[in-house]
């Protein structure tokens, strides 16, 4: 196996044992539009990125923060529906980014690579970000589990007996948005949320309970990472789409299977 394959390979498993426990909650909280809109938010922190001269990770990340704070601050007007909010947010900050990056005529960016992923490229010091990330991302996650699986089930209830929804979902916002700067190399910023959404919604048709589930999503991330990556070398296919493809065949799969579904109901 040549090195860039194998790199590509550890990179995408680690994407995907990062995504399956978010993806999860995106799921159960039905939080998909809010993934959407930070992962478009994406673009607009590479251009920024490179407009401050630091790495366009870091400014993926300051810029999905700085989105999902503006999100959960418009979350408590009633004059716009959160839905149509989410829509306008996520092609605006799509659109903005792509004219930021049109402006600058100093700087080479690779768009097809930011925008669809670009797996078979990714370095060592790719790898180092992405696990490092995720040691960060999943222990965090692991100690706000039981609340947010409180607030997931019943959000009053939780509330009622003294959980800070606010302060919860704000870490968690700060989560996807680690994540969505993490996996930008891989399957690009336009199917990020495809890759935190549609292995889960495989696992919940052979999960018996929330931890089986994400252990299941990371697993059935994975497999989709090695079959797309395959796929995309065997038939020289874009890296990112194939992923997302296998995921999606990898769903149909468990739809036709017939098993049951599992998932925290949210109130």
């Amino acid at each position: 196996m040549d090195d860039f394959i194998l790199r590509a390979l550890v990179a995408g498993c680690g994407i995907a044992l990062l995504a399956g426990p978010l993806g999860c909650f995106v799921v159960w909280r039905r939080m998909a539009y809010f993934g959407d809109t930070l992962s478009h938010a994406a673009l607009l922190g590479v251009a920024a990125g490179f407009a401050l001269g630091v790495s366009p990770i870091i400014g993926v990340m300051i810029t999905c923060i700085a989105v999902g704070a503006l999100l959960l601050g418009f979350q408590s007007q009633s004059r716009v529906p959160t839905d149509t909010l989410l829509g306008i947010l996520s092609h605006a900050a799509l659109s903005f980014g792509l004219i930021a990056i049109g402006f600058m005529d100093t700087v080479r960016v690779d768009l097809m690579g930011y925008l669809f992923g670009d797996i078979l490229a990714v370095t060592a010091t790719d790898i180092a970000w992405i696990y490092g990330g995720a040691v960060g991302v999943l222990a965090v996650l692991a100690m706000i589990w039981r609340p947010l699986i409180a607030l997931t089930v019943h959000a009053d209830l939780a509330m009622a007996e003294g959980i800070a929804a606010n302060r919860f979902k704000v870490i968690f916002m700060l989560l996807i948005a680690v994540t969505v700067a993490l996996a930008m190399k891989i399957v690009g910023v336009l199917l990020i949320s495809a890759l935190l959404i549609i292995p889960t919604a495989a696992a919940r048709r052979f999960a018996k309970g929330p931890e089986a589930m994400a252990l299941i999503t990371v697993v059935l991330g994975m497999i989709a990472v090695g079959a797309g990556l395959f796929y995309s070398i065997q038939w020289d296919l874009p890296s990112g789409p194939a992923i997302v493809a296998a995921a999606t065949f990898v769903f149909v799969l468990s739809l036709l299977s017939g098993a049951g579904s599992t998932q925290p109901r949210q109130s």
